[in-house]
């Protein structure tokens, strides 16, 4: 079991393996749309691939408000080095579009992933179009869950996802301030997905930082959003971290300037962040996607193994298809 001694986490046999960096090696791809190019993207996208030959899930990988998807470097090599393709497009400019807007723009970039993500991938590396995983953080978590609703009215129909993960998601300044599509009903189990959901959290989220406002505020944060998921359905909230603590460190412009001081931050290894939340969705997508189920099951049962505290105790909420 894994212990913790002067703040420092220790990890032990029992630790799950989703929490380490992967055995595979990775490499970054990106792609700009370009009108000489007929496979080039909508947006520009981020691909990291692993390198060694085989076929594997892809995770789209949506950004949180007026960020930038190289921000998430960290967590998406470690979610890449368990065996998945991960792209992550740049939704926006300099200023973040309209939430519908950018819930289109979403699946524009999905439409492409399913047909031409081939061509940018290395030789002997495939992707799995099984499984398709939607995982995005803040806004970004909140566009992953409204495309996942039917919401993205450019989407292909016939695409399907296996699993969703929203890390902190967020779905407006309040209740009464939403942005478009406001998917939030404020009913339990509302929400009509037909894939394992998992939550996670921030225990510094709601809270303000100085005289900001919070960052993941009450109400329409990944509480609400874990509400209204029906089972299979997960939840993992980290209690000493904060909105962006899952963040690369030494972000630069002014652009990763505003990111590392607009939220509350917490003052232990952001490090032990990127590896919990690396972690929940390696172990999550393990579950989900490919069957493995002891992992995820390990941390429910035992919060401890985790490299993040977990409070409130951390849960899973199984399907009767899913109990095996």
């Amino acid at each position: 079991m894994a212990g913790k001694e002067d703040s420092e986490t220790f990890y032990s046999a029992a630790t799950p393996l989703a929490f380490e960096l992967g055995s595979l090696p990775t490499t970054v791809i990106p792609a700009d749309p370009s009108a000489t190019d007929l496979t080039a993207p909508p947006k520009p996208v981020i691909i990291t691939s692993p390198t060694v030959a085989g076929t594997y899930p892809v995770v789209l990988f949506f950004h949180g408000f007026y960020l930038r998807n190289y921000f998430y470097s960290d967590v998406i090599n470690h979610v890449a080095s368990h065996g998945y393709i991960v792209v992550a497009p740049q939704l926006c400019k300099i200023l973040p579009p309209g939430g519908q807007v950018e819930v289109d723009d979403a699946g524009k970039v999905i439409n492409w992933t399913s047909k031409n993500l081939k061509a940018h991938l290395p030789s002997s590396v495939n992707a799995n179009g099984n499984y398709t995983a939607l995982v995005g953080h803040s806004r970004g978590g909140k566009t992953a869950f409204a495309v996942a609703l039917g919401h993205a009215a450019t989407l292909d129909p016939s695409i399907k996802f296996s699993a969703l993960v929203g890390i902190d998601p967020v779905a407006g300044i309040s209740k009464c301030i939403r942005t478009d599509p406001e998917i939030l009903t404020y009913k339990p189990e509302s929400f009509d997905l037909d894939m394992p959901v998992a939550v996670i959290g921030t225990g510094l989220g709601p809270k303000s930082n100085m005289l900001m406002p919070p960052c993941a505020p009450a109400e329409v944060n990944h509480e609400e959003f874990y509400i209204e998921c029906k089972a299979t359905k997960g939840h993992f909230v980290a209690a000493d971290y904060g909105h962006m603590d899952m963040l690369d460190d030494n972000l630069p412009g002014f652009v990763g300037f505003m990111a590392g001081c607009m939220c509350k931050n917490s003052k232990r290894k952001k490090s032990e962040m990127r590896s919990f939340v690396g972690g929940i969705v390696v172990a999550f997508l393990k579950y989900s996607l490919l069957g493995e189920k002891s992992e995820i099951r390990q941390i429910v049962k035992d919060p401890s193994v985790s490299p993040a505290r977990l409070d409130p105790l951390p849960e899973l909420e199984e399907a009767s298809g899913y109990l095996v």
